[in-house]
């Protein structure tokens, strides 16, 4: 096993700058996630980190190893591509033991490590059999153990289940989480999904455009997000945003919407001194599941759509102009262009600059107060 740490690399194609000073630190046995849209650089960060690209600038290092200028095959780093490359004439035995036979493993250990890792992805069965007679589920196993056998210190993997059906995805996620604890490998796991990518990683790092956003838990990704990107890119629905003005009165800091006014407590203002100024535009973001639909009054809104999703409604609301998304309980009926009272829970706020680049307060910080203007 090892650790994986980037310093400071740069890769370019030509005039297009596909990772951007990137440093990272992947610790030995960390299920470690890599989120972002395609062309965010992801697996251009794989194919760096296992020796198939070179970087312009910065170095890798494995185990505390320099390994920038280390041949691909003398990394011992395997990765699993998307497309599974698995070799159609072989057998499920054959492709196993392909990568041991290259490297001149004796037979017996050839049969042994093929076995070992037959049993523990559960397809012994499988072995005499071609790729084309076994299903997408048995193919992603057949590919992840031919990266497996070798016994690599560290195991890369791109968008290994983006070919899955739904239910099947359901399925690898949870064989893979149990893979990577049972043998503790050092895993980095490449994908656009954020729901793989939450429920699966030990920690996460958001990429956008080459350039890294974020590196934290799940639930700090989620519940602190270091912009309005990573708060878009995490959760579903994604965070709404309202764009609100700094108002200061007697200490007291108040967020000041056309429809609603976000009133700060004391510790609150205080910590958000110096950051919002009178006068100053900035963004209130709040996730659907604290946007609440109530008989009591509050905002005014309109119902736009509703989208039922079986244990939840996603209901889109017009809130002067604007849509916003609330979780709902089912049994709520609401009918398009219904007039509704709505409620933000004020513990729940996020506050961001203008523009989105910085979190001024993330949920949980200061105490917000909201009130209908």
């Amino acid at each position: 096993m090892a650790g994986i740490r980037l310093d400071n690399v740069t890769k370019r194609f030509g005039s297009v700058t596909a990772l951007d000073r990137i440093s990272v630190e992947i610790e030995d046995g960390e299920f470690f996630a890599v989120l972002g849209h395609p062309g965010a650089g992801k697996t251009t960060m794989l194919r760096t980190i296992v020796g198939l690209e070179t970087p312009d600038e910065g170095d890798v290092y494995a185990a505390g190893e320099r390994i920038t200028d280390v041949y691909p095959g003398d990394r011992d780093i395997a990765i699993m591509f998307q497309n599974l490359a698995l070799y159609p004439d072989k057998s499920v035995y054959n492709n196993l033991a392909f990568p041991l036979k290259q490297a001149k493993v004796p037979k017996q250990q050839i049969e042994q490590r093929v076995a070992e890792v037959a049993r523990v992805l559960r397809i012994e069965p499988l072995l005499k059999r071609k790729p084309a007679k076994l299903s997408g589920g048995e193919r992603q196993r057949v590919a992840l153990g031919r990266a497996m056998v070798r016994d690599p210190r560290a195991l890369l993997l791109d968008e290994p289940l983006s070919a899955l059906d739904a239910l099947l995805r359901l399925e690898m996620r949870a064989e893979l989480k149990r893979l990577q604890r049972e043998l503790g490998r050092t895993v980095v796991y490449v994908t656009h999904d954020q729901v793989e990518a939450m429920s699966m990683a030990d920690r996460i790092a958001v990429l956008r455009e080459g350039v890294l956003q974020q590196v934290d838990q799940p639930e700090n990704i989620y519940h602190r997000p270091a912009n309005r990107f990573v708060a878009t890119v995490v959760g579903s629905p994604p965070m709404n945003f309202l764009h609100a003005e700094g108002a200061w009165s007697g200490g007291t800091l108040e967020l000041r919407h056309p429809l609603f006014t976000v009133t700060t407590a004391e510790a609150a203002s205080e910590s958000l001194r110096g950051r919002l100024a009178e006068g100053q535009e900035c963004l209130v973001g709040v996730r659907p599941e604290d946007v609440h639909v109530t008989s009591a009054p509050g905002i005014p809104a309109t119902v736009y759509v509703t989208e039922p999703l079986g244990g939840e409604t996603v209901v889109d609301l017009d809130l002067g102009g604007r849509l916003v998304k609330a979780l709902v309980d089912p049994t709520l009926k609401l009918q398009e262009n219904e007039a509704v009272q709505l409620a933000l829970d004020g513990q729940r706020l996020h506050v961001f600059d203008a523009e989105g680049v910085g979190l001024l307060s993330a949920a949980g910080e200061p105490l917000f107060t909201v009130s209908a203007s």
